[in-house]
């Protein structure tokens, strides 16, 4: 059987068997075709402890056309894809290379960018105006802050599934896994001044300005002006019937804001949501806590905030370490 029939059955064992995410699986096509393309093979016994060697010296030495090169932990992504691909390999009894001669190389600790507590303020605040477009702005910026949310999560919200009496609503998250999470006083406000203000029934929590886009069309009719709206606006004008925003919108949402603030960091949504974490843990809640807040299926992945956060070590060194005469 050929390699890429295989990757089709792979990638549907994926789907069914695994219930794996639609986004994992196009990460693992992705990462198996490339692979693939690179070692110009065809059947599985072809896929050698050498070739894979040889792809991963390639992933190393790469380089973009603006000289940057792969992260060490995008390269950790392609070596789990072809070892996830030899063990479906195996269970098919289908003769390639064991997926345990392939080592894991070592990656560095990953760093976490977060905000101050006055650089979320600075962002919060210039979204201020009382029209649709920055009160749709503002509720996002405080419920990524407000309840440590992925993008995709917040994008995905329906206005039904929020309870703004009780502050909480169910999300489902990475793994198709539904969690609950919480919202502050500030955010449950700047939903419902939002929500005050729609006059559409689309369900979607988030959805485009689409007043702001055809008072832009209007006027962009009467100047003759191509009606292309800026990238201000948000708004992806050959998607009419869409209201829903997307995640790429809303990163341009917080980059906007973000800049508009005179924040110099390179800020993300994922950026709130490391705020919302390391903001939790330096005030003194307990990591399992923070874990169950933002979804972590293991301990591991939470305990990167605690290297910049942890309270008690810094106690303990302002304690013993001041105590060296002078």
């Amino acid at each position: 059987m050929q390699l890429r029939e295989l990757e089709i059955q792979f990638l549907e064992y994926l789907e069914i068997e695994k219930n794996r995410s639609q986004k994992t699986i196009e990460n693992y096509d992705h990462y198996l075709k490339r692979f693939l393309d690179w070692a110009k093979i065809s059947k599985p016994e072809q896929i050698t402890a050498e070739v894979v060697r040889n792809f991963r010296i390639y992933l190393n030495r790469y380089e973009d056309g603006n000289g940057q090169k792969l992260k060490k932990i995008t390269q950790g992504f392609y070596v789990i894809a072809i070892r996830s691909f030899l063990k479906f390999l195996a269970k098919r009894d289908i003769k390639s290379l064991q997926a345990e001669k392939i080592e894991m190389g070592k990656t560095a600790t990953r760093e976490v960018d977060f905000l101050e507590m006055d650089e979320v303020e600075r962002i919060l605040a210039q979204a201020n105006s009382e029209s649709l477009k920055s009160l749709r702005d503002r509720a996002i910026l405080e419920l990524l802050f407000s309840a440590g949310l992925r993008v995709s999560e917040l994008t995905s919200i329906d206005r039904g599934r929020i309870d703004l009496n009780r502050q909480e609503l169910s999300v489902r998250g990475k793994g198709d896994k539904v969690r609950v999470v919480f919202i502050s006083d500030s955010a449950s406000q700047a939903i419902s001044k939002y929500l005050d203000k729609r006059m559409d029934v689309d369900p979607a929590l988030f959805v485009r300005d689409i007043q702001g886009l055809k008072k832009f069309q209007k006027k962009t009719a009467r100047t003759g002006l191509k009606p292309v709206p800026t990238g201000n606006k948000n708004i992806k004008a050959d998607k009419k019937d869409d209201l829903r925003l997307t995640p790429r919108s809303v990163q341009r949402i917080v980059k906007y804001y973000a800049t508009k603030a005179g924040i110099v960091k390179d800020v993300h949504p994922h950026t709130l949501r490391h705020s919302f974490a390391t903001d939790l843990l330096i005030n003194g809640a307990d990591i399992r806590s923070v874990q169950a807040m933002l979804g972590h299926s293991s301990i591991t992945t939470t305990q990167v905030y605690t290297h910049v956060t942890n309270k008690q070590l810094k106690e303990v060194h302002q304690a013993f370490h001041s105590r060296r005469k002078k």
